[in-house]
């Protein structure tokens, strides 16, 4: 690995967690297969994470895994299983954050995102990385009155996210501190994909002319 020139900042280094464990139980189908444009939410995800700086990537898959596994087999990322994705997103956090450590120790951030959020972008994820690096804060979407994922902790943060607990996820770290969070206003990631209807309202606004 090349060495870092006297005096220049030493680079960045972002991974990613990408949360696709969940049961669909709204949806009442597979909801990470789901296909938009042609492509399924979990590949859109991947593809958006890995179109980022942010290296490893690990994807979270609990319910119906080997199903949500096999359309992103030979993507370069790493897929771990949590046998305790029922028990809510805390959980798959938690084991997301273990596996993304486990093969990258030295990380100074961390991404965390839902792969039902068809607006997730190389883009959003590169805005939220550099919110991070300049405020050293918490960086985080905000959207419907709240912060919410994606979002990019610090090295400094990373305890209290792997000792997350119960169905929030990260929601209290990113509205319990205003001070310990910069936000950046993204509406479009408020649509996030629970219901047949959201999938209608999403196509219906995005179809192409």
């Amino acid at each position: 690995m090349p060495e870092t020139a006297p005096g220049a900042r030493p680079p960045f280094r972002l991974g990613a967690i990408v949360l696709a464990a969940g049961g669909s139980s709204r949806m009442g189908t597979v909801k990470q297969l789901l296909e938009l444009d042609g492509k399924p939410l979990i590949v859109r995800a991947a593809d958006a994470v890995l179109g980022s700086p942010a290296r490893p990537v690990v994807v979270v898959v609990g319910a119906h895994a080997e199903m949500v596994r096999a359309p992103i087999a030979r993507h370069p990322v790493s897929v771990v299983f949590n046998p305790e994705w029922a028990s809510g997103l805390a959980s798959s956090i938690r084991v997301g954050l273990a596996a993304l450590l486990a093969a990258e120790p030295g990380l100074d951030a961390v991404l965390v995102a839902l792969c039902d959020q068809p607006a997730l972008s190389p883009e959003v994820i590169g805005s939220l990385a550099a919110l991070h690096r300049a405020t050293g804060r918490i960086a985080a979407a905000r959207y419907g009155g709240r912060n919410g994922a994606p979002a990019v902790f610090g090295r400094g943060h990373l305890a209290a996210l792997g000792a997350l607990d119960g169905d929030e996820g990260a929601r209290r770290m990113l509205n319990g501190d205003p001070e310990g969070v910069a936000a950046a206003d993204l509406p479009e990631m408020g649509a996030d994909l629970d219901t047949p209807a959201d999938c209608r309202g999403w196509a219906s606004r995005h179809s192409k002319p």
